[in-house]
């Protein structure tokens, strides 16, 4: 019978919990870098929300704390609405007539 590998009596020393849980010590310490998005990724993803959401409630009318799931990811639709009413004097014609066509109000 052999004994399990361990560093301290009872305690499994850390290759074996490496090995357990199956950590590779190569890929720690690795930082994940968030994939960055354009601003014209962005603006597609809220507007495929907003007109999900239309098609659904047939209204442009969330409460802010909205999200609305598209393709799996999480769209903060809520926010990114009322941001948009709030900035609509900076926004370019073809994004407000893309927002106007789902009926929004302003």
């Amino acid at each position: 019978m052999t004994k399990p590998d361990t560093a301290e009596a009872g305690r499994p020393s850390a290759l074996a919990a490496e090995q357990t849980i199956g950590v590779d010590p190569e890929a720690e310490g690795v930082p994940v870098a968030p994939v960055r998005r354009s601003q014209d990724d962005r603006w597609a993803a809220n507007l495929a929300a907003a007109r999900q959401f239309h098609a659904r409630e047939g209204h442009l009318q969330p409460p802010r704390k909205h999200v609305e799931i598209v393709d799996g990811e999480e769209i903060k639709l809520g926010s990114f609405l009322d941001n948009t009413r709030r900035r609509a004097a900076k926004l370019l014609a073809e994004r407000r007539a893309d927002l106007d066509a789902l009926d929004m109000r302003w």
